[in-house]
């Protein structure tokens, strides 16, 4: 499994516009195959910082969903006005909270 987590700033007056935005890409994104779960929350609404959060089966699911239309769609209305502090993690062995 790969877990996607980081932050994503854009300008507070795009602020909204871009929430709509990718909260329209989720819906779709979160049918696809080797998704597993895909979020973003405003973390700091003033700073304009999103915290993102996305697991997938593996790299071919992630690659597909990265070269998807919407996807590449939403990455070039929005490349000129965001930036992002996010990082890939592999993940070989998911557990409860409390697990060892």
């Amino acid at each position: 499994m790969l877990i996607i987590m980081g932050y994503i700033y854009v300008e507070p007056s795009s602020l909204s516009a871009f929430v709509r935005d990718i909260q329209n890409l989720a819906v779709a994104t979160r049918q696809r195959e080797g998704n597993l779960s895909y979020d973003a929350a405003v973390d700091d609404p003033r700073a304009g910082r999103l915290l993102i959060a996305e697991r997938w089966k593996d790299q071919a699911a992630l690659t597909a969903h990265l070269q998807a239309i919407d996807t590449t769609a939403f990455v070039g209305r929005w490349a000129h006005a965001i930036r992002g502090e996010i990082l890939k993690y592999d993940a070989l062995r998911g557990r409860g909270l409390l697990e060892e």
